[in-house]
């Protein structure tokens, strides 16, 4: 690498960056207690650990849902906003659920990020077709829900949260719902969604595997409040295919990480 290109990859903000962050609603308890990360571009972190440790917490933070507490959340080197994420394209959010309207095809489910940005209609069209493609389903798009299986109706939900090409990309368990071999198939297609876009990832999962066969980044956190306790750099070549669950390194991973979180898990029911 030149000194030039050197140079400018120093330069380069983080993706996301925590400071020292603490969270509590109102009066309550505190859910995040001086949590620091950092993001770079490109990264995909996966976030696992005890229910109540604050992993859905971490997003809506990311999203602008909720504000931070205390310390600071920056975002591409620039503090956080609530505004800021409602008017800006770079970010989107993948929930648990689909949260499709029923009422609307494929193709409208998709466009309504578009439609609420006011993109003139012959572009609209074409940005959904092309995310569409990106998930496998433009030729269901004047399917109904109702007419989707599960695993179809989240590649909707992802397609309608790529159609703006977005920077960065969370998304909380949204597999955690579907079968083992659906759920594979998902995290294949991601991973190689991402192979054709560039953003960085949030995942929140409670499957160790998933974590490990997603990320190159685990974050492992504990309870009570809400702490980073350990991460686990996950060195596993790109692209990640079937083949990598046989890899003997991709299951010293899924050991290193399960003994962690059961550690964590056994402080909290103690």
């Amino acid at each position: 690498m030149s000194s030039t290109a050197s140079s400018s990859a120093k330069n380069v903000s983080p993706a996301v960056e925590f400071r020292a962050v603490e969270k509590r609603y109102g009066a309550g308890p505190v859910i995040l207690d001086a949590f620091s990360l950092t993001a770079a571009p490109g990264d995909f972190i996966a976030l696992i650990g005890p229910s109540g440790c604050g992993k859905s917490t971490l997003l809506k933070l990311i999203a602008g849902l909720s504000p931070v507490t205390a310390g600071a959340l920056l975002l591409g080197g620039r503090t956080a906003t609530p505004e800021r994420a409602s008017t800006g394209d770079e970010l989107a959010y993948v929930f648990q659920e689909p949260t499709l309207l029923p009422w609307l095809t494929v193709a409208a489910n998709v466009a309504l990020p578009l439609e609420l940005r006011a993109t003139p209609p012959d572009r609209r069209a074409e940005l959904v077709r092309t995310a569409l493609a990106l998930v496998g389903l433009e030729p269901r798009a004047a399917y109904y829900p109702r007419q989707l299986s599960g695993g179809q109706k989240m590649r909707v939900s992802i397609a309608r949260a790529l159609v703006l090409s977005p920077q960065l990309l969370l998304l909380d368990e949204p597999f955690g719902a579907l079968d083992e071999m659906t759920r594979d198939r998902l995290n294949e297609e991601l991973l190689a969604i991402r192979e054709r876009q560039s953003w960085t990832a949030f995942f929140v999962t409670h499957s160790v595997a998933e974590a490990v066969f997603l990320s190159n980044r685990i974050v492992v956190m504990s309870a009570n409040p809400g702490r980073l306790h350990r991460e686990i750099r996950v060195d596993l070549p790109y692209p990640r295919t079937p083949a990598t669950r046989r890899d003997p390194a991709y299951h010293a991973l899924v050991d290193e990480a399960s003994q962690l979180l059961r550690s964590v898990e056994d402080t909290v029911a103690t």
